[in-house]
């Protein structure tokens, strides 16, 4: 497969980088700057699962045609509207687009603009960032993707890409029930950036607040509920697995919307605490925690906007 990976930051980075590494058909489409950092230094990956150091095929906008098997899509939530337009000339009759945004929300705007038959369901479970150097730091154990066809096909184009990632340092998975595992991951994800945004802190150390562990499991059993009202029950061995998390006082975890505030950077709260608190008020839940974490983090895009985040 020709597979064209919309930017080389922390997760397109980390994922195109595996995949040309294992010597698939790569190609970044970057801006300018980013595509002189990659012929100088090549693409850099730090990581538990082995570091990797090469040069990578880049590619301009004004340079796409509609000729690509695959498209990665790995943008930020708020960034979906010029990540479309970015990826619109590449797409052909036959192209698949695969989405590792956060949260759901965009998987019906894709279907809307390129059609259902396109877009693949998908997420990366890993914590992965981009320095200042350029170069895709891998921070924890995590280094998971999974991926399907809305319509639980496993169609050649979802098992070939499963095949097409190395092993060694990517547990890549072709299912055929993605939206069952976007709502876990969103359960998962709306829960520790909830309790983390609220906090200003990490899972361990809010774990060692009296009542910490309560309020991150508030969390969770609110978005279990919800998951659960929209057709996606959530296991009692995934609540097992977060339950013991966040009793976990040792643990460093902090989600990427919260390193994105400690660095003044733009969010996607209104794309994942703003889309559960929608969900949990239409579904008649107790959404006054959702609500109190998702005006915090209101009011902080507003500060951002003005300015008045560097005053002291």
């Amino acid at each position: 497969m020709k597979i064209l990976v919309l930017g080389a930051g922390s997760i397109g980075g980390y994922y195109g980088g595996r995949l040309a590494q294992a010597g698939a058909d790569v190609t970044f489409l970057v801006r300018p700057r980013r595509a002189a950092q990659l012929q100088q230094n090549g693409l850099v990956i730090t990581s538990a699962y082995g570091n990797f150091s090469g040069q990578v095929k880049t590619i301009s906008q004004d340079q796409l045609k509609p000729d690509w098997d695959l498209i990665l899509l790995t943008s930020k939530a708020f960034d979906l509207d010029s990540a479309i337009e970015a990826i619109r000339p590449a797409v052909g009759p036959d192209t698949a687009i695969l989405p590792l945004l956060n949260g759901i929300a965009h998987i019906e705007r894709l279907n809307k603009e390129f059609g259902k038959e396109r877009v693949l369901g998908g997420l990366a479970k890993i914590v992965v960032t981009l320095t200042a150097e350029g170069v895709i730091a891998h921070l924890n154990d995590w280094n998971y993707i999974t991926f399907g066809e809305q319509n639980g096909e496993m169609s050649a184009r979802v098992k070939y890409l499963q095949s097409a990632f190395p092993e060694e340092s990517v547990k890549a998975k072709a299912v055929p029930d993605i939206m069952q595992h976007m709502w876990e991951k969103i359960v998962h994800l709306s829960s520790v950036a909830g309790a983390t945004c609220l906090m200003r802190a990490s899972v361990g150390e809010i774990a060692q607040v009296p009542g910490g562990t309560e309020l991150m499991l508030h969390f969770l059993n609110t978005n279990a509920a919800i998951a659960g009202l929209e057709g996606y029950p959530i296991s009692a061995d995934f609540i097992a697995e977060y339950t013991r998390l966040f009793n976990d006082v040792s643990s460093k975890y902090v989600p990427s919307i919260l390193r994105d505030i400690e660095r003044k950077n733009a969010i996607e709260g209104e794309h994942i605490l703003g889309f559960m608190k929608d969900k949990a008020d239409a579904h008649g839940l107790d959404a006054s925690i959702h609500r109190l974490t998702w005006m915090q983090l209101k009011a902080y895009e507003i500060r951002r906007a003005t300015n008045r985040l560097t005053e002291g």
